[in-house]
């Protein structure tokens, strides 16, 4: 097991080195609220190598230590709620996920965007890097308002991370059982906190450049616009789905947070969480990116071409606390039900998220 995780490590590594990450930039997450109160944080996550993701379980009670830009003596905490969700590459933290207050979070890559805070010695007890964050809000809180009035008091500066070699530009999305929802920024080297009403991120710019952005969108919607006459001549829609024409269809950030906004908020509220989820995965089904869709003009130093991929897509009902999941190479949803986790145990429990396609031959 720790040669597979030495070699995933190694991967990351090579392809970070090489390309700088600088087309990892399309992950896209939603939120969904089901007629019974569910609540369903759901997301994509795109990357240029197999991330090498897991499904952690972090019991409460758990013993943490954060990092500076010296090492690791910064902002020690003990996790008092228990929390579930996938990391990435290797590392004992939490890249989206809820705890069992129904508290949600997402990691978000936020390349060119990103600056943290400058750091001094005398900060170290508060310091946590910007990855070990998530884990941090979910061990910690239960609601977003308690998540905006303490994260002030914590300091994000550039930090290495070893399997990448340089220091990750990103942000959070964070939604609680009630459905408000925030956006996490480090902006110029400030924090940043901004209200986000439609529950929805993708990348770069920042979050409020985004929502002002969707005001070039006033006329997108669900429903099919009427004929119109022009100088006496009918225009009439050739089918269904007129009333989101010109809505950009790329994989750029600001096209999947126009398009992640007219589908999500124009979806019909499933019954109940199960069903809001299986509604979240058809959503994100439009956001899912094949190899070799998004890539570098260049190739590694290998001559392999680096191209984003969805390695994998989940959705968290806050409600019902469950993680549902499916993978690249296997299209279908998985779950772990936090319930019927120990939340009291002594160590995070590690499930594997990979597994192989199993298609059903089918007979008369």
């Amino acid at each position: 097991m720790l040669n597979i995780k030495r070699k995933v490590l190694s991967l990351v590594s090579i392809a970070a080195l090489s390309v700088g990450f600088t087309s990892v930039n399309a992950c896209t997450g939603i939120t969904l609220t089901a007629k019974d109160g569910s609540v369903i944080h759901a997301r994509t996550l795109e990357f240029e190598v197999d991330m090498g993701s897991n499904v952690l379980v972090v019991p409460r009670g758990y013993k943490r230590q954060g990092m500076t830009p010296e090492g690791k003596n910064g902002k020690k905490w003990t996790s008092k709620y228990a929390s579930i969700g996938a990391n990435g590459a290797g590392v004992p933290w939490i890249f989206d996920g809820f705890n069992e207050k129904g508290l949600s979070m997402g990691l978000f890559y936020h390349p060119t965007t990103a600056v943290y805070m400058p750091y001094k010695k005398s900060d170290a007890k508060n310091t946590i890097a910007v990855w070990e964050l998530g884990s941090y809000i979910l061990e910690n809180f239960a609601t977003t308002a308690e998540v905006k009035k303490d994260i002030k008091n914590l300091v994000v500066p550039d930090i290495i991370f070893e399997a990448w070699g340089f220091s990750p530009p990103v942000h959070f999305i964070v939604t609680d059982a009630k459905g408000k929802s925030i956006v996490i920024e480090y902006l110029k080297g400030k924090l940043s906190v901004f209200d986000n009403p439609l529950g929805v991120i993708t990348n770069s710019p920042s979050f409020d450049w985004h929502m002002t952005n969707l005001r070039n969108y006033p006329n997108l919607g669900a429903v099919q616009p009427k004929t119109r006459s022009i100088g006496g001549v009918e225009l009439k829609p050739f089918g269904l789905g007129a009333g989101l024409t010109g809505m950009p269809g790329d994989f750029t950030p600001p096209a999947r947070f126009v398009r992640a906004v007219a589908f999500s908020k124009s979806s019909i509220p499933a019954k109940n969480g199960r069903e809001s989820v299986i509604q979240a995965f058809h959503i994100l089904n439009n956001f899912d990116i094949p190899k070799g869709s998004a890539r570098e003009a260049h190739k590694d130093k290998h001559g392999n071409i680096m191209a984003d991929f969805t390695t994998w897509t989940s959705a968290s009902d806050l409600k019902a606390k469950k993680f549902y999941f499916r993978v690249y190479n296997n299209s279908q949803i998985k779950m772990v039900d936090l319930n019927k986790m120990d939340l009291n145990a002594k160590k995070i429990v590690t499930i594997p998220m990979e597994s192989k396609e199993v298609i059903e031959e089918l007979r008369p």
